[in-house]
């Protein structure tokens, strides 16, 4: 073994990881200027842990260039620095989450006006933000199968809704509903996206139900809001057989699905108590006029597909569907989550979204997460996945006391 650690094998091959390793590591900080290294963004940042790990271990097996001899290899120490400069690349989101985690709970109280101890029960409050060991252990999730059900149906399609219930929680008439919408552009994606939130919060007691939605182009808005709507009304009107409060219903969506989100609960609905929106656009218009870089994701044709044209042929139609201009002193309490380096949808969007909410005194949120790119909760168990999953329960529990 020692030999082969030895080896110009090994010498040039952990240069050469080194290289890949300090190049993706990266893109824990810059932008990414593709598709595709968007999707290695991602990778680095939610499981670069895992990565900083696989450096470490290059380095320490390695050494520092110095063979036992004392022979002296600029190749190996080439290497060993590569993979040093990877390993503190890769670590920084964890660091930086630990940082947001230290006052991720005051925060939180702050914005919404309660002691969240008072709201959850023990196993919740016993919990902190981001626990190091889940990194790598991943977090326990209930095994929790949904129940499909059509909501939704006319001649031409049937709509369907994945229903969460934990068969303990049967027969309640006291359970809040949390209704999810997922993201893809408003014309891709389906309920099963992101399982692992929905699980977890009906292990805590609450009905989740993860809709599907008519998508752009063949339905273009406001069929998918239509279809939102529709699924609080199937909600409210079998409250009674599913053990819901039909009056305490919090919204969720992701990226596009979060734009439904906002636009459903601030209609005025007074049954919704909360809305949360992962990286969501809530102003369409500015989000035309400020596109993402074509090279990862034609956001204006997305948005021409999803509404029909550009805002200069149907400004009233952009205008319908940004939540931005519907805020009110009515609002419902609303909790953002977003990356701070979002190479699709910028922070910029959910920043004027809570400047605004505070401009009518609404309660609200911004949980900002610097390292972080769009679909950063994708590992449940990653510094957005936890950071971001203890936020939402705690605004569960507050809004729907």
């Amino acid at each position: 073994m020692s030999d082969f650690l030895t080896s110009k094998f090994f010498i040039v091959g952990r240069l050469i990881l080194g290289i890949g390793l300090a190049a993706a590591g990266a893109l824990a900080f810059l932008p990414a200027p593709t598709y595709l290294l968007w999707m290695v963004a991602l990778g680095v940042t939610e499981w670069g842990h895992w990565l900083t790990l696989f450096a470490l271990t290059l380095l320490i097996l390695g050494g520092f260039g110095i063979s036992r001899n004392g022979t002296f290899s600029a190749t190996s120490l080439a290497g060993a620095l590569l993979c040093l400069v990877a390993a503190c690349f890769t670590v920084t989101p964890v660091l930086r989450g630990v940082l947001i985690a230290r006052e991720l709970r005051l925060q939180l109280e702050h914005s919404f006006g309660m002691a969240e101890a008072d709201r959850i029960d023990d196993a919740a409050r016993k919990a902190t933000p981001l626990v190091l060991s889940n990194l790598f252990t991943g977090v326990d999730v209930p095994a929790i199968q949904p129940t499909s059900v059509i909501y939704r149906k006319d001649e031409s399609q049937e709509l369907s809704l994945d229903l969460y219930q934990p068969s303990s929680q049967r027969g309640s008439s006291q359970r809040v509903g949390v209704l999810i919408v997922h993201g893809g552009g408003w014309q891709s994606g389906n309920s099963r996206e992101f399982e692992a939130l929905n699980r977890d919060l009906a292990g805590r007691g609450y009905l989740v139900a993860a809709i599907n939605y008519r998508l752009a182009p063949q339905y273009k808005f406001p069929a998918a809001l239509v279809d939102v709507r529709q699924a609080i009304a199937y909600l409210k009107t079998h409250a009674a057989d599913l053990g819901l409060d039909g009056d305490r219903l919090v919204l969720l969506g992701r990226s596009a699905g979060g734009q439904l989100a906002l636009l459903a609960g601030y209609a005025g609905d007074p049954a919704v108590r909360g809305v949360i929106a992962f990286y969501a656009p809530p102003d369409l218009r500015f989000s035309y006029t400020f596109p993402a870089n074509p090279a990862v994701l034609d956001s204006r044709g997305l948005l021409r597909a999803y509404l029909g044209s550009d805002p200069d042929h149907l400004p009233s139609t952009y205008l319908a569907a940004s939540p931005f201009y519907f805020v009110s002193s009515t609002t419902p309490p609303t909790l953002l989550i977003h990356g701070g380096r979002d190479e699709l949808i910028g922070e910029e969007q959910s920043e004027r979204l809570a400047v605004r909410l505070a401009a009518y005194g609404r309660p609200q949120f911004l949980l900002t997460l610097p390292w972080a790119t769009h679909g950063c909760d994708i590992n449940f168990s990653g510094p957005c996945g936890q950071l971001s999953t203890y936020a939402i329960e705690r605004f569960i529990a507050v809004v729907t006391k």
